[in-house]
């Protein structure tokens, strides 16, 4: 698997585009994740990233994307998110990347009120328009387990059920470790996943609340995910989420020591090609 990290590290610690880029390629790592907005992002910004990576010989994995708009009760709503969402593929698709990393988000008023089964089954229907969309361009979707309480996938269980019911070939999973952790997912259970994950996100956490820290900050073990894992044989990106140093001015440094850690593990267990 490749070494990557979402690029939204350096922004949120006030980094240019361009010299986060740059830092990313002279760490070391073998590609990216581009967090931006596809609603809004001008052209001159998509050329910049275009030449940059290219400079550096960065290549674009994904794009993540939050879109709680697709189980809104509003269908206009909805449907905004359709497009808001297919102007994200399509930006995939112009980066050469592999997959759009999507967020669904939660149920709303604590499952009340609006029944649960249709906000379900709307984020269904709308993944599957997008897998349509998505397969068209050759772009994988990647849905993020997130562990909150009320989110729609916010288990393995849940995760699988949605992609059984989606039954897309374009529709895959994500797989971010410390997600498992803090939703109390073995690394056994990612079995279930074979032939169903597109991508992963590793950081680590304190093991009760999400951190997204470097790995070696938290109590995460990572090396029994990450045997599980390679056993999955994905051709894909295992990338660093990192948010919100609590030093941005020694973002720098923050990101060297999760890529130092993070390769030191992949390296132990041969995971890195």
């Amino acid at each position: 698997m490749k070494l990557g990290i979402i690029d939204s590290a350096f922004q949120q610690a006030g980094v240019d585009t361009k010299s986060g880029l740059e830092h990313i390629a002279r760490i070391g790592f073998d590609c990216v994740d581009i967090f931006t907005e596809a609603m809004s992002i001008t052209e001159n910004e998509i050329s910049l990233i275009e030449q940059t990576c290219a400079q550096n010989h960065l290549p674009i994995t994904s794009l993540p994307v939050v879109a709680a708009g697709l189980i809104d009760f509003n269908d206009p709503v909805r449907e905004f998110h359709i497009n808001r969402c297919k102007k994200f593929i399509d930006l995939c698709a112009r980066f050469k990347a592999d997959n759009l990393l999507l967020v669904l988000g939660e149920y709303i008023w604590q499952r009340e009120v609006i029944p649960p089964e249709a906000q379900w089954q709307w984020a269904v229907e709308n993944t599957k328009r997008l897998g349509d969309y998505a397969a068209e361009k050759g772009i994988e979707i990647a849905l993020e387990l997130e562990p909150f309480r009320l989110s729609l996938l916010n288990n393995l269980k849940e995760m699988t059920r949605f992609l059984d019911d989606c039954d897309h070939p374009a529709v895959k999973a994500n797989i971010d470790i410390s997600h498992l952790v803090l939703a109390d997912v073995s690394p056994s259970e990612l079995l279930c996943l074979k032939n169903r994950a597109a991508h992963v996100h590793i950081s680590d956490c304190d093991g009760k609340v999400h951190g997204d820290l470097p790995p070696g900050r938290g109590v995460v073990k990572f090396m029994p995910y990450l045997q599980a894992i390679k056993e999955l044989e994905i051709e894909g990106t295992i990338a660093l989420e990192l948010e919100y140093s609590p030093d941005p001015s020694k973002i720098v440094e923050w990101v060297e020591e999760a890529y130092c850690e993070t390769n030191r593990m992949m390296g132990e267990l041969d995971l890195r090609n």
